[in-house]
């Protein structure tokens, strides 16, 4: 099974002065994401579903990826601030038929199941950075990480 980890992208908005939940992606944001989904396309991942964060910046992430892919997006409370390896074990129980799934959400949370996933380490991902980790199956949660990719590779811009 292959599981691919996306980080939301951009949105860093110094005088946001509401929720946390709501901070959107930036226009550089958008446009940088835009570029990374069209890599995204031409690395034919084969993709069987994108599950996102419900948190707005995860969301846009997701739609601009899985519009690209010709997919739709399934949110999951799972993946917002908190996610980890159970909360990963419990998605993949909902998803454990999947050969390929993408998760779109946040850090630390994504660094830190990488590397329970991979026996150790530390795994940091940028905005917009891509991760493939292959487990044998949903139930072992033991895998390999494959590549870990800088947003900057993505994209031309």
């Amino acid at each position: 099974m292959n599981l691919y980890f996306l980080r939301h992208g951009l949105a860093d908005w110094p005088e946001w002065t509401r929720p946390d939940d709501e901070r959107p992606l930036t226009e550089d944001g958008m446009s940088k994401m835009k570029a990374e989904a069209k890599a995204i396309k031409q690395l034919k991942l084969s993709l069987d579903v994108i599950l996102s964060s419900p948190l707005v910046r995860a969301r846009q992430t997701a739609d601009l990826v899985a519009e690209r892919l010709g997919m739709s997006v399934t949110e999951s409370k799972l993946l917002a601030p908190g996610f980890n390896k159970d909360k990963l074990g419990k998605l993949l129980g909902e998803y454990g038929n999947a050969k390929a799934v993408m998760f779109i959400g946040h850090e630390p949370d994504f660094g830190m199941t990488i590397s329970a996933l991979i026996g150790g380490g530390r795994v940091a991902m940028k905005k917009g950075g891509l991760a493939r980790v292959d487990v044998d199956s949903a139930d072992s949660l033991q895998g390999e990480l494959v590549w870990l990719l800088a947003p900057k590779v993505l994209t031309t811009e």
